[in-house]
């Protein structure tokens, strides 16, 4: 039996600085162009790219390298974040997350530490 994935997230951004796509559905793509009050094809045309395997669309990065969509404040898109965003860790996560994700082993929020 698989051991439960205990994590609370710290809204730290961490995984937000992650390398790699930040894949984005066609429910994903409309309602957060919804959320920024704008249309799909500018949403995509400002802040999608091809993901690397060519096979769907991706949030580009800043410059830093982090997600677009992460400000000083946190993620600008928290209320509608891609589903991918939502699943992590549960649904998917990669060896050795648990080191890098303040969240891990939390069962609460605890800003700061």
């Amino acid at each position: 039996m698989d051991t439960p994935i205990i994590h609370t997230c710290q809204r730290c951004g961490a995984c937000c600085r992650w390398e790699g796509d930040v894949c984005v559905t066609n429910e994903d793509i409309t309602a957060i162009a919804a959320y920024l009050e704008m249309t799909e094809e500018d949403f995509i045309e400002q802040y999608c790219r091809l993901q690397r395997n060519r096979k769907g669309l991706s949030i580009i990065d800043a410059e830093d390298g982090a997600c677009i969509m992460l400000t000083e404040n946190g993620c600008r898109i928290q209320a509608v974040k891609p589903q991918q965003c939502r699943d992590f860790p549960y649904k998917w996560n990669f060896p050795g997350w648990e080191n890098r994700c303040p969240g891990a082993g939390k069962t609460s929020y605890t800003p700061g530490e």
